[in-house]
Formats: structure tokens, C-alpha cells, sequence
């Protein structure tokens, strides 16, 4: 009896929540291209993900039509009991999320605030309705000193940190900005717009410039983001940033104009050492199930990111 009590346990099978909420994805967003690119995943990892479903299931999900896939009947059945299991996991954690009390604090650099941040404070406050939530607007270094002494609870940054745990929230492509009517001079130093202090924009733009042998200078020097855009829209140079900056009396300029390709910027939501079991834990683990869903891909200890 023993043996086939153990038979009976060891065929017991489980559904993957991820599965299950790329199966939701596909359906709201039409394909799986779609798909991949809202979840910041491949296309064939989602196809894989959906090969694994279905050999859980043991029944084909999707079918050919014309250039698209779509729903068979039991991908449909499947739709149904999917969107009401995450219904329920989600239901969980509200229902337990009322034994959160205090603040939740977290930090972002300036440039997220404008992007990322205001995301981030949406699911929070939504999901942790009960927690007062402080934001503080710093530099990476700065917000990485304080997440180490556990004066925040979470920090946005693009920089990355091997000591901390993270999710990727997303990641941006970073170019050459400069003012919708700059004349760009190939011939002369290229003049930067930089930040002062430690920036990864800094880093990464000078070391391609140095790598392609281009001259530059730096002609202005500024302290924050508002003081950027506002050099850039002067006329004043060029700056390397995030493509989300781009505004429309902006544009880029690229290899086409003679600078070379700057790499990706990934930003992770980082959260402070020792958190286990804390309100900060907990929160943090909630955002990350909403995020992964809605915005991102989570990673418990997350790959170097460029700079």
C-alpha cells in the first residue's frame, strides 16, 4: 500500500504559473510575437513554454491558421481554467497581503522617474494598499549605499550589483541624442553633454568613442536630467541616453552620421540585503509576480547588465 501511495504522489502533476500566465499573454495580445516582446522573452521561448504546456496537458493548445497560431477548443478550455487559477494565486496573495503594515521605501535614479517609476509606484499601491510608500530621487552609487545600509528598501538602477537580488524590469536601448535641427559636424570633436560625477551613460559613451578613434570634448557638464534636456535642446552637443528620452524636437544620430553603437541599458528593481521574511521581502515578491505579468521579466539573481 505504501508503494502505491508513493506511485499515486509521484504522478501528481503540477501546472507552471509563468505557463499559465504566457498562455493569458498570448491570448490578450493576439500573437506570439506580441507575446515575447510585452514579456521581454524570445519568441521560441515562448513557443517553448507553450510545447511544455501542452505536453503537461498531453493536448495540442494551438493550431495553424493561415500565418497564425490559434486556440484549439482545449486551448480555449485551458484560457478559461488558466485566467481562473491566476485569479486565484492573485486572490492569495491580497488576502495575505493585509498583514503588511509600515513603508515601503524605494529609490530610482533620474532618469527612471519619468519611465520606470511611476510603473513601479502604480503596482505597488495597488497591490499594497495598506503600505505608505517614501520614493527617493538619487544617483545609483548613492542609492546602493543606502540600500546596503537598509535605509530603502528597493532601488531602480541600470547599474549592476552583485550582491544585491533584482528582477529586470526592462531593458532600453541607449543612443546619441541630440536637438531636432543640431548640425552634426563629423569633421570637429564631437562636443558631449555629460553628467557630472559617476554616470554609466559616461562610461559607455567614452569608451566607444575611444574604441572608434573619434575625438570629443566635452562642452557642457551638468547636474541632473532636467539640466540635460535642456543643454540638449539648446544645441548645445550631443549626450548618450536611453531612447526613452527622445522627444519630438529631438533626434538621434547613428553609425549613418558617423558615431558608433552604443549597448543596451538593462534596469533591475533591486532589493536590500537581509529583507527575508519582511514587509520589504514580501512586497517585493508581490511586484514581481504583477511585474513579470504586466511589464518585465523577473531574474532572482539577474546577469550583468551593460555598464
Amino acid at each position: 500500500m505504501i508503494n502505491k501511495s508513493r506511485q499515486g504522489i509521484r504522478s501528481v502533476r503540477h501546472l507552471d504559473m509563468q505557463q499559465l500566465r504566457t498562455l493569458v499573454t498570448i491570448a490578450q495580445t493576439g500573437s506570439f510575437s506580441a507575446t515575447a516582446e510585452k514579456l521581454f522573452k524570445t519568441q521560441p521561448a515562448i513557443t517553448h513554454q507553450m510545447h511544455q504546456l501542452e505536453a503537461t496537458l498531453g493536448t495540442a493548445l494551438f493550431e495553424k491558421q493561415g500565418r497564425s497560431r490559434v486556440l484549439t477548443e482545449d486551448g480555449q478550455k485551458m484560457l478559461k481554467y488558466a485566467s481562473q487559477v491566476l485569479a486565484l494565486n492573485d486572490e492569495v496573495f491580497r488576502v495575505f497581503q493585509e498583514r503588511l503594515q509600515g513603508t515601503l521605501r524605494i529609490g530610482s535614479p533620474h532618469d527612471a522617474v519619468e519611465t520606470l517609476l511611476p510603473s513601479i509606484l502604480r503596482q505597488a499601491s495597488q497591490a499594497l494598499p495598506q503600505l505608505n510608500i517614501d520614493v527617493c530621487i538619487d544617483r545609483a552609487p548613492r542609492l546602493f549605499e543606502l540600500l546596503q545600509r537598509g535605509e530603502i528598501d528597493m532601488a531602480i538602477s541600470a547599474r549592476f550589483h552583485q550582491e544585491f537580488e533584482g528582477l529586470i524590469l526592462k531593458r532600453s536601448p541607449v543612443v546619441w541624442l541630440c536637438a531636432a535641427d543640431y548640425v552634426h559636424r563629423p569633421d570637429k570633436a564631437l562636443p558631449l553633454i555629460l553628467a557630472d560625477g559617476s554616470s554609466i551613460y559616461r562610461e559607455m559613451a567614452l569608451a566607444a568613442l575611444e574604441q572608434h578613434h573619434i575625438r570629443w570634448t566635452v562642452t557642457r557638464i551638468v547636474p541632473d536630467l532636467v539640466g540635460i534636456k535642456a543643454a540638449i535642446r539648446a544645441g548645445l552637443g550631443v549626450t548618450p541616453r536611453s531612447i526613452d528620452l527622445l522627444a519630438p524636437d529631438m533626434r538621434m544620430l547613428d553609425e549613418a552620421d558617423g558615431l558608433p553603437p552604443l549597448p543596451e541599458m538593462t534596469y533591475h528593481l533591486w532589493i536590500r540585503p537581509h529583507a527575508d521574511d519582511s514587509p520589504a521581502r514580501q512586497a517585493y515578491e508581490m511586484l514581481r509576480q504583477a511585474w513579470e505579468l504586466v511589464d518585465a521579466v523577473p531574474a532572482a539573481r539577474a546577469g550583468p547588465a551593460a555598464g
